[in-house]
């Protein structure tokens, strides 16, 4: 299977040379589907996080969170989600 997200594999070496081995990939599709997941993971976070400063913003003290932590935080959603 070829995949089209993966670098291209560096050419065969000759026997005797110095250079280094070829490595792994950097890039995968497991890197990007686990890049996905986290990011789907924090703004689930914040979506969550904002509604518990709206609905019980006394909660927040709990979480060991002070209100301008709350805030910087949600401040990192999208305009359009916040």
């Amino acid at each position: 299977m070829n995949d089209s997200l993966c670098a291209s594999p560096s050419p065969t070496r000759q026997s005797g040379s110095s250079a280094k081995p070829a490595s792994y990939p950097r890039y995968s599709l497991l890197t990007l589907f686990d890049n996905i997941t986290a990011w789907r993971e924090r703004t689930r976070f914040r979506w969550e996080l904002r509604r518990l400063a709206r609905d019980n913003p006394h909660l927040i003290d709990d979480l060991g969170l002070t209100r301008e932590q709350v805030e910087d935080e949600i401040g990192k959603l999208p305009f359009w989600q916040r």
